[in-house]
């Protein structure tokens, strides 16, 4: 299994990035994923997380109304689209995959069976 995550990068406060997770050699269906991010000195966080139908969705706090986590089942591909970014969301994002028939997602990290490299997202003000 290989989850491939991109689009990170440098911004300015205020500006935009979507990041992509693309999975390959799972089941994409029976796949539900999660973003999560890690900044220095800090505990990996979960940020959002979308059942493998797309019908159940989540987000922290500190993001709701600005992120956005969306799948495209035909691509096996997962996006978390950041809006509004701010200083404090800079951090390593990560994403992660758990095969499962459930139709929720799990919540905490170490209940996710597989993981991408991380991209960094860097948000200046």
């Amino acid at each position: 299994v290989q989850l491939q995550a991109s689009g990170g990068g440098s911004v300015q406060a205020g500006g935009s990035l979507r990041l992509s997770c693309a999975v390959s050699r799972l089941t994409f269906s029976r796949a539900a994923v999660g973003w999560f991010r890690q900044a220095p000195g800090t505990e990996r966080e979960l940020v959002a997380a979308i059942s493998r139908s797309g019908s159940s969705i989540s987000y922290s706090d500190s993001v709701k109304g600005r992120f956005t986590i969306s799948r495209d089942n035909a691509k096996n591909t997962v996006y978390l689209q950041m809006n509004s970014l701010k200083p404090e969301d800079t951090a390593v994002y990560y994403c992660a995959a758990k095969s499962t028939i459930l139709t929720h997602f799990p919540l905490r990290a170490n209940e996710y069976d597989f993981w991408g490299q991380g991209t960094q997202v860097t948000v200046s003000s």
